[in-house]
């Protein structure tokens, strides 16, 4: 049997981090507009009538409603997420008869199927649509405060979160959004005061306001900083005070405003949540559940809540007295719940605590029921002791059971996660035998097909190999520290400037590409001007994606000339990427289907110029551009590419050239796929897209003319797999900054989720996973993948009159094998990292996230280098 709460009481917590309340508004910080202060997002409402609650928050809902340590792997639910079937807070309201109403976010039909007495869920998942969630919350809300048909009322709002993935925190429609909560929150409100009176409708209810995550001052969320994993909650509890809670209680940190008012900051973990409101409701706390009753709520709920605090002296008055014995009692229940819930995780678990700190446990428990039972328990059936005495006494087995609940939650964040160390070296010893692979397979094309590396005579290896391989080891043992990792972007792109300055001192001394080697070092400072405000979570894209300027470059918002620039940028850049295009059919080098592959390119180039000008508030075109916002263009492009990739696929099939000429044919077939891919990553890029493009084509241009001279200026170079090392490791670490550049980084917080909705409206997990993974890594994995034969079809035309036989399929495929094991190792040894950093603080803000990505990055990489290796080989 379970023991059951029997007090029910209405209660409010408010965990506030930069939030003001002033006439019932919520304020926000640290952006001031007027008299609000915009910070984090308000996601759901709670209300509760005799008894019941309003509720409102959604990605950490299993965290909140069990009141256990959310996992790592719980991300991973964050969209389809399944049936939550763990005991819960709302499963114990709908077994014990409480009528629960949901309107807002459908994540919560997905996660509590069968728990609702009425709902009405709205389609969340489109981050564009600011407004039918919040509609329908606010269609629903006010009406269902005058019935008396729920006990539990959750709305989930959505349109903050929304508006900060669209446009960031900094926006006016987040200010329209706030303001509109505002006058909900003044409804509701009004509402229930008007029915709090004795025998009113309301008149046990409580509100509580909360946001279920934080944003960055971009508007994302997903990382471990403050801003993204703190949020606020306001509490409102409508009943008359009889006591104030005494000091010990109080966590409050109180400093005076501007108009010399106190304002008090009280904080309250996530994990406390669902135990304090099951016993304000008389529930069960959830078995799973290592949070402990918040005394602030709980006694706020009781109506114990006013400012005036009590001090040691001062405890006479008897309503202090009945809330100190009831909140006793529900330290009692708290802490036995929590103790049988470590004794049965320790009993199940393969790994489970220590016994040293079993044992601490135990000891701490043992000791507080042992004050229970002989000084507490008696005295407060039989009332035999005066009211100072049994207060101090109530006062130590509080704070027996706050050790006690302390030390279990301090216990399990420490060392919640179990790590099966046999699994994870059977994993890294794989990652180690496939470079080992990867080794053997360069080498062993080296000498089967005739390759072969330079005679000792001929210095061995060459200098620029081994540096390669130093870069390529310098880059992945920099995974081991979690500073290198979060300046990844800048570490690539130091050893790609690096590379760039070894070459152009190599054309200085021969007097020859000088300027190519400038152009290629001088790219790299904007390459990493991306890369700093990637990393700064301003987005780069910023100045392209939304009219409001980044502050970051200093751009004034009435600088009309500046604001003219930017948006006239992309559209040369698209200019000039169709030239490229235009160029190439007219040399008449594309032709049948690749020729018509690149014309569809340009089109689709056209296409997007013209979404991007209707879209502009500042370049004063025609009303019939307004025909091309909306969904219909960016669907035509899609079915372009798709359309562009079928008939190369058919080309491929009909058509294939060997011999002498098929180096000339991979460049002119490289030419049409990147072509063909390039429209749609552009597109989800943003008017950053041609931008990177062009960078992206002058930089690859430079390696190959600097390799080529290189090759021909050395009569020793031969082209076996050191020759191409180095020019492999300057393509590699190019696509690493090309992911930074493009505003990315290695965190979920880090991902464009409106990029995944650019033509759509509505939810497809499938389709919408496809359009992000093109934006995450369109840049940086498919595209470079694709263009990485140009290198070689390009170096091996210079030599194959001097070569006996044909040997470009086995330079590419060396090639490959080459790109893929630099990808290899820098996974080896982040997975090497993740291992040793395990118990690190930063293991899943940090290093897990960075994990998840190489190895998506990986597994993308090597389908890629799969069907490159078709499209161009076979």
């Amino acid at each position: 049997m379970r023991k059951k709460m029997t007090q029910t009481m209405n209660i409010v917590v408010v965990i506030i981090i930069g939030i003001r309340i002033r006439l019932l508004t919520l304020t926000f910080r640290p952006k001031v507009v007027g008299q609000n202060l915009l910070l984090i997002e308000l996601s759901s409402l709670f209300l509760m009538p005799s008894g019941s609650i309003l509720l409102l928050l959604v990605p950490f809902l299993k965290g909140l409603t069990t009141g256990g340590l959310p996992t790592f792997i719980d991300v991973g639910n964050s969209f389809g997420a399944p049936a939550i079937i763990e005991d819960n807070l709302i499963y114990q309201l709908a077994q014990n008869g409480k009528r629960v109403v949901m309107m807002g976010d459908d994540t919560w039909v997905q996660l509590f199927p069968h728990h609702f007495h009425t709902s009405y869920p709205f389609p969340s998942f489109n981050v564009k649509d600011l407004h039918t969630v919040d509609n329908g919350c606010i269609e629903h809300l006010v009406p269902a405060l005058y019935k008396q048909d729920w006990d539990v009322l959750i709305a989930h709002f959505l349109g903050v979160d929304h508006a900060g993935h669209i446009l960031g925190v900094d926006s006016l429609l987040m200010t329209e959004k706030l303001e509109q909560y505002n006058g909900v929150l003044e409804n509701v409100v009004e509402v229930l005061e008007s029915m709090s009176g004795p025998g009113g409708l309301h008149e046990n209810t409580m509100l509580l306001v909360m946001g279920d995550h934080g944003q960055t001052i971009n508007g994302d969320h997903g990382g471990g900083s403050a801003e993204e994993v703190e949020t606020a909650l306001f509490a409102l509890s409508l009943k008359n005070s009889s006591s104030s809670l005494p000091c010990e209680f109080e966590s409050s940190s109180c400093q005076l405003e501007k108009e010399k008012k106190r304002i008090s900051i009280s904080s309250i973990y996530q994990l406390d949540f669902a135990a304090t409101v099951s016993a304000l409701l008389g529930l069960p706390i959830p078995f799973g559940s290592i949070g402990r009753v918040d005394p602030e709520l709980y006694g706020l709920a009781a109506g114990t809540g006013e400012p005036r605090i009590l001090g040691l002296n001062d405890r006479s008055d008897s309503g202090f007295e009945e809330w100190m014995k009831s909140y006793v009692n529900v330290l009692c229940i708290n802490s036995w719940q929590v103790k049988r819930y470590m004794d049965a995780y320790s009993a199940s678990s393969t790994i489970g605590f220590s016994q040293k700190d079993l044992l601490h446990v135990s000891e701490l428990y043992t000791r507080a029921q042992e004050m229970w039972s002989q000084n507490i328990k008696s005295s407060l059936l039989c009332n035999t002791k005066s009211c100072n005495t049994l207060s101090s006494a109530i006062m130590n087995q509080i704070d027996a059971y706050s050790d006690f609940l302390a030390t279990v939650a301090g216990l399990a964040r420490s060392k919640w996660t179990e790590f099966n160390i046999r699994i994870m070296s059977i994993g890294l010893c794989l990652m180690v035998a496939s470079l080992f692979t990867h080794v053997y397979a360069i080498k062993r094309l080296d000498n089967l097909f005739g390759l072969y590396f330079t005679h000792p005579g001929n210095s061995g290896i060459s200098f620029m190999a081994v540096f390669a391989y130093t870069i390529v080891l310098i880059r992945a043992s920099s995974f081991l520290s979690n500073s290198y990792i979060l300046e990844e972007g800048k570490v690539a792109s130091f050893l790609l400037a690096t590379t760039g300055i070894l070459q152009l001192q190599y054309a200085i001394v021969k007097k020859k590409m000088v300027l190519e080697g400038l152009a290629f070092i001088l790219l790299v400072p904007m390459l990493k001007l991306g890369i700093e405000l990637g990393q700064a979570k301003q987005a780069v894209n910023s100045l392209f994606l939304k009219f409001q300027p980044s502050w970051t470059l200093g751009i004034l918002r009435d600088s009309q000339v500046l604001m003219h620039v930017v948006e006239i940028m992309p559209l040369l850049g698209l200019i000039l990427l169709a030239c490229m295009l235009y160029k190439c059919i007219l040399c008449g080098a594309l032709k049948g289907i690749l020729k018509y592959v690149v014309s569809g390119t340009i089109f689709n180039y056209v296409l997007i110029a013209l979404i991007w000008a209707s879209d502009s508030d500042l370049l004063s075109l025609p009303m019939v551009l307004e025909a091309f916002k909306g969904n219909l263009i960016p669907r035509i492009v899609y079915a372009s590419s798709l359309l562009q990739l079928l008939s190369l696929a058919i080309f491929q099939i009909l058509s294939r050239e060997t011999g002498s000429g098929q180096e000339e044919s991979t460049v002119y077939k490289a030419l049409a796929m990147l072509s063909s891919w390039s429209s749609t990553v552009i597109l989800l890029s943003g008017k950053q897209g041609p931008l990177v493009a062009l960078s992206s084509v002058i930089a690859g241009w430079c390696v190959i003319k600097l390799t080529r001279f290189k090759q021909d200026s050395d009569s020793c170079c031969t082209e076996d797999s050191s020759f191409y090392s180095f020019p492999v490791v300057q393509w590699s670490l190019l696509a690493t900054s090309l992911f930074f550049c493009t505003g990315h980084w290695c965190a979920f917080d880090g991902l464009r989720y409106a990029a995944a909705f650019i033509g759509f409206d509505e939810f497809n997990l499938i389709r919408q996973a496809v359009l992000l993974a093109l934006d995450t890594f369109g840049f940086s994995h498919i595209l470079p993948i694709l263009g990485l034969p140009l290198l070689v079809a390009l170096l091996h035309s210079r030599r194959k009159a001097k070569q006996g036989n044909n040997l470009f399929p086995i330079q590419l495929c060396q090639v490959y094998l080459m790109y893929g094991l630099i990808m290899a190792v820098s996974v080896t040894f982040t997975i090497l990292c993740v291992t040793i950093q395990r118990r690190h603080l930063m293991v899943w803000g940090l290093f897990a996230p960075k994990f998840v990505f190489d190895v998506v990055g990986l597994i993308l990489s090597d389908f890629f280098i799969c069907l490159a290796s078709l499209y161009y080989l076979v």
